[in-house]
């Protein structure tokens, strides 16, 4: 046990992690220079194309330490993106160290700070690492002092590397060997190991990712899930290299994978505390906060025939994605569907395209809300996040929405832009500080709804992909919220319906129909298409009607006849208009979760 080390890695996002994982891979010889690619352990092809990181991955690491011993280096390779910090936190939860990377050129952002406290909360034993040394803009001396000022770790230990060139790799796990502590358990103790995280393979069931604390366990054995009490026999268990490998057992301190042919893909959850039938452990493991959802939309398939399978694949789904919740929905336009809650925008285009690849089903999404608490006449209170369960505005007396606690980094010449984004996203509180010369802390009080929709491109744009944003929510305050609804030839289409400020309304009505006009084809008569808050129009746009010319026949003669022609066209038209309905292609709908950049 005291030549194995559990350790993850974890940094803001573009910090180099996926990369630096890849060199240790080289270094430990777990691939030939023939078959390694960029990215190993990104294994999804949205990760390879977006380059970064969405799932946390194991490998387990054969080192030789300078020392002439063999150590096991089980990494667990950890997302960025604040969309995906439950990830890191499960991923820590099954460590005794971290290593934190931080860029040479850019220091200390805003995700280095939450998942440096994510680190201590787990009580983890921390290696500051200062990568990308080999960039000409590297500032490795001014990094260090951000580490003591800015983190307050202890710059004795700091590493130094490049993982692009491998430069300083070796070190660092040598380091790793020598600075971080070995697991603690006891082999011979009844089997106590955490589910950290899971995934379904369509041959072999379930295949579990856990870490063992005490006791072991081999093939044969017969396991319990302490959550709901589902017994199953243990198939094969074994260690993530490259690909899986099979091993006769797996002991206290060791992260590896079972296979136990657990088809019904809810026994498996992951925080779950694993132990065998005959001899159980007195009590389970901590396992996990549940994650609470903060940004909610409804995803309807295409064809209505892909119900069932899309309800399939979200079971699949949630199996390798916890902070994904859902439950059944239904709408007039879009008919049988589900309501989705997502940890924010990136998590649900995530989502999103990854049951349209790995699943293969066409999907529709409604504009995202996040989830608003409406207090009643009579004393009593209503969460909602879908506007289809929008009270009866009557019986509203006062509405809270959620605010959360920005932290944007940036360096100091982008303060301007940055403070008119927030302004106009009604923010307050606005407060700074200077943690380093030129770069610029700045804190600010904003709506939730405010932020998901397209602030994190916006900041992105104006800081020339220099800011870094990380935020958490704070509290409910009162609100003036109205349901906006879309009108498409005076009928109302329930999938475009937001819930949206009095004061923004207008604003998106106005996109809305902008959208809709650019995608509705045209038909045979005029369709209006408008936004409304009640019975009043906010916000009004047209598609003329495609028009036959009747009168192309009509050579010469008396203007009458053509008057007659064209008459006869209107009445028409107008006769059509009553009884024609609008085919709104799937297009549109995705168009108007557009932004306007």
């Amino acid at each position: 046990m005291n030549n194995i080390r559990n350790f993850s890695i974890i940094a803001h996002i573009d910090h180099g992690k996926s990369t630096l994982a890849d060199r240790m891979i080289q270094l430990c010889g777990m691939v030939s220079d023939r078959e390694f690619k960029d990215q190993l352990l990104d294994s999804m092809d949205i990760e390879r194309e977006r380059g970064i990181t969405i799932k946390s991955q194991t490998i387990s690491l054969p080192f030789k330490a300078k020392d002439g011993q063999t150590y096991e280096l089980n990494l667990i390779d950890t997302p960025g993106h604040v969309d995906f910090s439950y990830e890191v936190s499960r991923a820590l939860a099954a460590c005794e160290g971290a290593l934190l990377l931080i860029d040479a050129a850019q220091g200390v952002e805003a995700q280095t700070l939450a998942n440096l406290y994510l680190a201590l909360e787990n009580d983890l034993e921390i290696i500051p690492v200062i990568n990308k040394i080999d960039l000409p803009a590297a500032d490795p001396e001014g990094t260090i002092i951000q580490i003591e000022d800015d983190l307050g770790l202890d710059c004795d230990d700091v590493q130094q590397c490049s993982a692009k060139t491998g430069q300083g790799v070796t070190d660092m796990l040598e380091a790793v060997v020598k600075l971080l502590p070995p697991p603690e358990g006891d082999a011979n103790q009844p089997l106590k190991a955490l589910i950290f995280d899971a995934n379904y393979d369509p041959y072999r069931g379930t295949i579990i990712s856990c870490r063992i604390f005490e006791g072991r366990i081999k093939a044969g054995d017969t396991i319990i899930f302490m959550s709901n009490n589902a017994s199953y026999r243990v198939e094969e268990v074994g260690l993530f290299h490259l690909k899986r490998s099979p091993q006769k057992e797996l002991r206290a301190g060791q992260v590896g994978y079972i296979l136990a042919g657990v088809k019904t893909v809810n026994d498996t959850k992951p925080g779950d505390t694993i132990t065998l039938k005959d001899a159980p452990c007195a009590e389970a493991l901590p396992g996990f906060k549940e994650v609470l959802p903060v940004v909610f939309s409804s995803i309807y398939p295409i064809s209505t025939d892909d119900y069932e399978e899309l309800a399939t694949a979200l079971d699949k789904l949630k199996l390798n994605d916890a902070a994904l919740t859902y439950q059944k929905d239904t709408s007039a336009a879009l008919g049988f569907g589900f309501r989705c809650g997502f940890l924010g925008l990136l998590h649900l285009e995530v989502v999103q395209e990854r049951l349209e690849r790995e699943f293969d089903i066409p999907l529709i999404l409604t504009i995202p809300t996040v989830s608003y608490h409406f207090f009643l006449q009579d004393g009593s209170q209503e969460t909602v996040d879908n506007p289809a369960h929008f009270p009866d505005p009557s019986l509203i007396e006062r509405t809270e929405e959620p605010y959360i606690k920005a932290s944007i980094l940036m360096p100091e010449r982008y303060m301007g832009p940055v403070m008119n984004l927030c302004m106009e996203r009604r923010g307050e509180n606005t407060s700074y500080n200077y943690p380093t010369p030129g770069r610029i802390e700045l804190s600010c009080e904003l709506p939730l709804a405010e932020v998901i929709y397209d602030f994190y491109d916006m900041l992105k744009s104006i800081t020339q992909g220099y800011g870094s944003f990380d935020y958490e929510i704070i509290d409910y305050r009162p609100s003036d919220l109205v349901k906006l609804d879309i009108l498409v030839n005076s009928e109302r289409v329930d999938a475009l319906s937001q819930l949206a400020h009095r004061l923004k309304s207008r604003e998106r009505g106005l996109h809305a129909c902008e959208k809709l006009k650019e995608e509705i084809p045209k038909h045979m008569f005029k369709i209006a298409i408008q936004a409304s808050i009640g019975g009043s129009i906010v916000a009004r746009t047209n598609i003329s009607a495609l028009r036959k010319d009747v009168t192309a026949k009509c050579y010469g003669g008396d203007i009458s006849r053509k008057r007659k022609l064209l008459e006869k066209q209107k009445a028409g038209k107008k006769r059509m208009k009553t009884v024609g309905n609008v085919d709104i292609p799937q297009k549109a709908f995705l168009a108007v979760l557009k932004s306007e950049q």
